[in-house]
């Protein structure tokens, strides 16, 4: 595997730290820094508002730096700092989750944990700082999207690495909690799977799952756990094939603002999923050109494959690893055919545009000064301020 050398994880991890009072008498991770709580509080600028990348039910994250003037010696780095709000939905024992997995799990598709401060009633966490924030942020923009066919793919085959590095532990890992707002990008769209507070060893040896209480999002949980609380990790290829499903028609898990039939994504999409007209007609019209339809019925069988209500009929994330990286190979050949063949089209429009107007240019000057919308610009109130983008500014999706 392409990531061996950059990975590291024990066959089955030991939960170092049984609570937290453990975890100060024996700070278990060599790789992670243990900060005092005033080191935090100069990192992010005694925590100024004007450096709050997100916030929600776990506390705020802070945009930060740790440098020489935090502790003499340390190299510059910039990082996002979560402080975990006492009286917020998560507490201790998922604090201490994030610790002690993120403390003995290094891969490039997992988010870095830099450090933590449990100093007092203080509950910090200092991770690796993803300039581009959240894959829930481009994605459900309504403006300004920038997230094309490929760099969909690639995010999802980022994020298919990281649960499938998981699930490949003799005892298997169970992510729990995959959604968009949990996919972190960097500032090249490499995406990181972030906030493991969730996060569960799953079953080993004649076991074939773990019980446990539900808890999770939803819309992403899969059935059957929300239904008996039996976790496997099957359950995390359904939360994939929830996303994976955003990614394809650019709509949420649940909208409550659509008619009832189309409130639940699963449940009005998967049927027209192998249905390739259908499919076609309601893939995301913002990647239109992008991707070739037969690329776009094998990723939409996928997304079909993930959710099924069946979990054992559900692929493993190795496989759905295979898959993604074989049909990226194919794709990116085909959005560069694609770029050739549009600028070529461009370049010859230019070339009749400039001989036509050279001929206008005498007797229509004044006309230049004349605002003409075209009706592929968008208009002038989609640059309105939109309350929802508001929101995800200062959303739990910024983890970092």
């Amino acid at each position: 595997m392409q990531d061996s050398l950059e990975t590291k994880v024990p066959s089955i991890i030991p939960l170092a730290a049984k609570n937290v009072k453990d975890l100060r008498q024996n700070p278990a991770y060599s790789n992670v820094d243990v900060f005092a709580y005033e080191e935090t509080r100069l990192a992010t600028k005694q925590f100024t508002p004007d450096y709050i990348l997100g916030e929600g039910g776990f506390g705020v994250v802070y945009k930060g730096v740790i440098d020489e003037t935090v502790r003499p010696g340390y190299k510059s780095i910039a990082v996002a700092v979560k402080e975990l709000n006492p009286d917020g939905f998560q507490g201790d024992r998922e604090w201490l989750t994030e610790v002690n997995y993120l403390g003995q799990l290094s891969h490039p598709n997992l988010v870095k944990l830099i450090g933590y401060c449990c100093e007092g009633d203080h509950r910090l966490l200092v991770y690796e700082y993803m300039a581009r924030g959240s894959l829930e942020r481009h994605l459900f923009r309504r403006v300004g999207c920038s997230l094309t066919w490929s760099k969909r793919m690639k995010i999802a085959l980022d994020a298919a690495k990281g649960l499938a590095f998981l699930h490949g532990a003799e005892r298997p890992i169970i992510y729990r909690d995959f959604k968009t707002s949990n996919i972190l990008l960097d500032e090249n769209f490499n995406a990181k799977l972030s906030d493991f507070g969730l996060a569960k060893d799953g079953p080993t040896g004649d076991q074939t799952h773990v019980s446990t209480r539900v808890m999770g999002t939803y819309g992403y949980a899969a059935p059957e756990y929300v239904m008996t609380g039996h976790l496997t990790a099957r359950s995390d290829v359904y939360g994939f094939g929830v996303v994976l499903l955003e990614m394809l028609i650019g709509r949420r898990a649940v909208e409550k603002c659509r008619s009832n039939r189309e409130h639940n994504l699963v449940e009005w999409a998967r049927p027209l999923l192998n249905h390739n007209k259908k499919l076609l007609r309601i893939l995301d019209p913002r990647m239109d050109g992008q991707y070739s339809a037969g690329t776009a019925m094998k990723v939409g069988n996928l997304a079909y494959q993930c959710l099924s209500q069946n979990p054992k009929e559900r692929p493993l994330m190795s496989k759905v690893v295979e898959l993604l990286e074989t049909l990226q190979t194919d794709e990116v050949s085909h959005e560069h055919a694609t770029l050739q063949t549009s600028s070529s089209h461009t370049s010859s429009k230019k070339r009749i545009s400039s001989r036509n107007g050279s001929h206008r240019e005498g007797s229509t000057h004044g006309s230049r000064s004349i605002n003409v919308r075209s009706r592929s610009a968008p208009p002038k109130d989609s640059d309105l301020y939109d309350p929802s983008l508001g929101t995800e500014e200062k959303s739990e999706s910024d983890r970092g």
